[in-house]
């Protein structure tokens, strides 16, 4: 038998996994997000979803780094405009970053492992 718990201090239940369905539907979502929110989307879908199971949580933690990784990238163009180049650089990292959240938000809504090019590794 159980004691129950002390007073004020409620028990939560475990979160029960996603179905699969749910799984690639959110992480579709996730990759989405990346597109319209830049890092703050993956961000939230990570915190929120990342022990709903394996699948979202590597398409959320794959969408972060990357958006991560394109801030950084945006952030190193930035300065490099005073020489020029940068405003090459800029749209270069911005139609890749889209190519490739696209191309992410595709494999996760058939269900496949996808893991973005070029990013590093922040959160796993």
């Amino acid at each position: 038998m159980t004691t129950p718990p002390p007073p004020g201090h409620p028990v939560y239940a475990p979160t029960p996994p996603m179905s699969p369905a749910d799984e690639r539907l959110w992480a579709t979502l996730t990759h989405v997000s990346g597109i319209v929110l830049s890092w703050l989307g993956p961000l939230v879908a990570y915190l929120v979803l990342r022990d709903r199971g394996p699948f979202i949580r590597a398409h959320a933690a794959g969408a972060l780094n990357f958006q991560l990784t394109v801030l950084i990238a945006i952030a190193v163009s930035v300065p490099l405009m005073f020489v020029g180049i940068g405003f090459l650089t800029a749209p270069a990292v911005g139609i890749f970053a889209l190519v490739v959240e696209i191309i992410a938000a595709m494999k996760a809504n058939r269900g496949e492992w996808y893991t973005p090019p070029l990013s590093i590794r922040f959160v796993s």
